[in-house]
């Protein structure tokens, strides 16, 4: 396969996956809106820190309102991770390689890209329009994904894509769980009381995580949404699940069998991620901090997004 080839498949999913995970981010704030009480303000700043887009935001908007925070999230064209630019970009990967997609690929992300440019409200939303447009975008998504094992081939180009989709998945998932540090509590006492439970319940409700919670743990306790998250092999948004999956697909690409070992840097990369989140246990997250665990862990994975560009995008002609 050409490495332009291999790149687009492998962007076009982290663009769609982003897309979704942004829609996701702003449910949290809705999804606690419904169960704080009166005197807990809204927040909207954490959002934008954890998806380190605060900077950006700070250069075209004075305050962290709901609207500001919804309209650069969503529909702005200059924050180049807005739906909008990502579903834009994600479409603009997709046409240049019609060769190796499906038809029914190709129109349903050309539908789902017009569909969100066209719906920027020229009036201010009401809660239940904007939550009503959310779903929307997370069902496009996933119908977007039902597509592409329904009709792809289990080729490169799959592992490529599958690839793309799950280190952006894992990424975002450790940044739902960062909006939690970010959260401003109305006073320290707060840390463990029924408010502090409530912020935690709307971060697994944002992932689609709560009732898998549920049915796996007794109580709903800090611990026990790190472990799930973060270390459950089964549960698909979970970083290690993700990680996992996503080192499957990447020796697939290669060829190499995972029982030989590396053998390529990005092989290399990916496995001692995957190894030391499968041999960490909470109390030693909880020991190195959840926020420097996860911040370590988005560094780790940025590298190894280099890493495989380096591996099989960044491919130099042959000096004859």
């Amino acid at each position: 396969m050409l490495s332009r080839v291999a790149n687009s498949v492998y962007w076009m999913h982290r663009y769609i996956e982003r897309a979704e995970n942004y829609a996701r981010f702003m449910s949290v704030n809705f999804n606690l809106a419904l169960d704080l009480p009166p005197n807990v303000d809204q927040q909207w700043e954490p959002l934008l820190i954890a998806t380190a887009d605060n900077n950006l935001f700070a250069k075209y908007y004075d305050q962290p309102t709901s609207e500001n925070v919804i309209h650069f999230m969503t529909f702005d064209k200059r924050n180049p991770n807005s739906i909008v630019s990502c579903l834009s970009d994600a479409r603009e990967n997709a046409r240049t390689i019609r060769e190796v997609i499906s038809k029914e690929m190709w129109e349903h992300l050309n539908q789902f890209y017009l569909m969100v440019r066209d719906t920027a409200p020229k009036q201010q939303w009401s809660q239940s329009q904007t939550q009503d447009f959310f779903t929307e975008i997370r069902n496009s998504t996933q119908l977007f994904y039902g597509i592409i094992d329904a009709t792809i081939t289990r080729s490169e180009a799959w592992h490529f894509g599958r690839l793309g989709r799950f280190l952006e998945r894992a990424d975002k998932t450790s940044r739902f769980l960062d909006v939690k540090y970010f959260t401003l509590l109305p006073e320290i006492d707060a840390v463990g009381s029924t408010i502090d439970l409530m912020i935690w319940s709307a971060v697994l409700k944002s992932v689609s995580a709560y009732n898998m919670h549920r049915q796996q743990y007794r109580s709903l306790t800090p611990a026990s949404i790190i472990e799930f998250l973060i270390l459950d092999k089964m549960f698909p948004r979970s970083m290690a699940h993700c990680i996992r999956q996503a080192e499957l697909s990447l020796y697939e690409i290669s060829g190499n069998h995972i029982t030989n070992g590396f053998g390529n840097p990005a092989e290399r990369a990916l496995s001692k991620l995957r190894t030391e989140i499968e041999f960490t246990e909470t109390a030693d997250i909880f020991k190195a901090g959840l926020h420097q665990y996860l911040d370590n862990f988005q560094t780790r994975t940025n590298e190894i997004g280099e890493t495989i560009f380096k591996t099989y995008f960044d491919l130099k002609p042959l000096e004859v």
